[in-house]
């Protein structure tokens, strides 16, 4: 190290973190350093982030791109942002249009298959086209967002407002899912520009969506071309890059737990806000009155895909489990027929008696557990003794995401929203979790309470959530002074 400037490294070189630990540089951390490149020191776990000149350089200018885009958007109507939106949306309607974009993502899905990686989430389908358009059509239709009042207090002579504005450049980091490319760019409506890192599985498509839809709509409508910049990169050091920046207003990241975790060290160690969406799986709890049928659509309806949502632990309460564990497992499997799939049951000691001799044992400790299954449904079933003891394991073990309670009376069902730690509570299914079926609103992500948030405890980030809040004085008499 000489003037400051961190030039190589050294096999064994001890590195401090979290202020009283130390790990050390791997021979091959050392061999791949050199000058110019960054090291992003993890404090939270001492992980050692290789970033190369060439990724911080990339995500510098993307960023600086962006922030010119956002001062730019002070001066653009809010007409303008209607045209991006609805003209993003027409060319994703255009079938010779979206032709390019659908070559791309079979593309991709080809490549994760020959890798094989999961391809879940990566298929652009009928389904999640048509979702897109019309949550962009929302974004298209929704009234100005930039500057409104949100409070007033009068004074003699002066008064004080508070109004909403917009909050800056959000970075976004995120795995291969392509609805999500779309969704992101509601933050326009708020004034706000967007940086994307999208996971290496999905970059063909997303470069396919800027350049036949996003980038177009961007011209058409008069905005500045950094108000949405894709970074073109597959390697994950761009992502720790981009959330390493400061002049970000805030970062949002979404994928699998541990790599959204250390992402959101990353962003908050550097000063910068993060709304992390990485763990989920859901939690029902089974009350002994719960109707059958009602109880059989919830799980089925819960199973029918493997997203954040998804049904991952059924509790079961003693008195009615004999008579409701089989309505659970039979629509269990009914789900994975659908799919041509089987059911995989696992059990904690207190179910084993009712999840039939295929149950997988599973120890208590690893309730918290989000099964990240592909092809074949997979939920664990606890038995419970009340009510209150599945409230005290949701709280204690789950990643305190989405809840709901089947049967019960009006009582239970009071307290079990009032005790219960999460977010998203229900007395059904546990799909309902999301932003635009929920709230005709395309979501950014779906939040947990595992690590505090920035939007206090709303669980839905939308491109609506993300603003700040500025002070605006009005002073009629001059001679007012303190």
């Amino acid at each position: 190290m000489a003037s400051g400037i961190l030039r190589v490294l050294e096999p064994g070189q001890l590195v401090p973190f979290g202020g009283d630990r130390v790990t050390a540089v791997s021979a091959e951390l050392a061999a791949a350093f050199v000058e110019g490149d960054r090291l992003v020191v993890v404090q939270q776990t001492g992980d050692l982030l290789h970033v190369p000149r060439a990724e911080h350089e990339r995500v510098h200018t993307a960023v600086t791109d962006a922030l010119a885009a956002f001062h730019a958007l002070a001066a653009v109507s809010d007409d303008q942002l209607s045209q991006f939106f609805g003209g993003f949306a027409d060319r994703l309607a255009d079938d010779e249009v979206f032709a390019g974009i659908a070559r791309a993502n079979e593309a991709d899905v080809e490549s994760a298959e020959a890798r094989c990686r999961s391809t879940t989430r990566l298929v652009l389908s009928p389904k999640m086209r048509a979702d897109m358009i019309d949550g962009l059509r929302v974004w298209q239709h929704t009234d100005g967002r930039r500057d409104v009042q949100l409070g007033r207090v009068d004074h003699d002579g002066w008064w004080v407002e508070t109004r909403r504005a917009p909050l800056g450049v959000v970075g976004f980091v995120f795995e291969g899912r392509p609805n999500v490319f779309a969704d992101a760019t509601g933050v326009l409506r708020t004034g706000n520009t967007v940086v994307f890192r999208i996971g290496s599985d999905a970059l063909g498509t997303a470069r396919a969506i800027m350049s036949h839809a996003v980038a177009p709509a961007l011209e058409a409508a008069d905005l500045p071309h950094g108000a949405v910049r894709l970074i073109d990169a597959t390697a994950h050091a761009a992502g720790w890059a981009l959330f390493s920046d400061s002049r970000l207003g805030l970062a949002v990241a979404r994928g699998s737990g541990h790599a959204v975790a250390q992402l959101g060290a990353v962003a908050r160690q550097h000063g910068v806000p993060a709304s992390l969406h990485g763990t989920g799986g859901a939690w029902m709890v089974v009350a002994p009155d719960a109707d059958p049928a009602q109880l059989a659509l919830a799980v089925r309806h819960s199973l029918d895909r493997k997203v954040c949502n998804t049904l991952n632990v059924c509790c079961l309460v003693h008195a009615g489990a004999a008579r409701l564990a089989p309505v659970v497992l039979e629509a269990g499997r009914s789900a994975a027929e659908q799919r041509g799939a089987r059911l995989v049951v696992h059990a904690i000691a207190s179910a084993v008696a009712v999840a039939g001799p295929e149950a997988i044992a599973q120890d208590v400790d690893a309730l918290g557990t989000e099964w990240e299954w592909e092809h074949d449904p997979e939920i664990t079933l606890v038995v419970v003794d009340d009510i209150a003891e599945a409230i005290e394991l949701f709280n204690r073990y789950s990643p305190r995401f989405a809840a709901s309670l089947i049967g019960g009376s009006e009582v239970d069902q009071q307290r079990f929203y009032d005790q219960i730690d999460a977010p998203f509570v229900g007395n059904g299914f546990t799909r309902w979790v999301d932003g635009q079926f929920a709230f005709d609103q395309p979501e950014l992500g779906l939040s947990n309470w595992q690590a505090g948030r920035l939007f206090a405890r709303g669980g839905v980030l939308s491109g609506d959530s993300v603003h700040t809040v500025r002070t605006r004085a009005y002073v009629r008499d001059h001679h007012l002074h303190r």
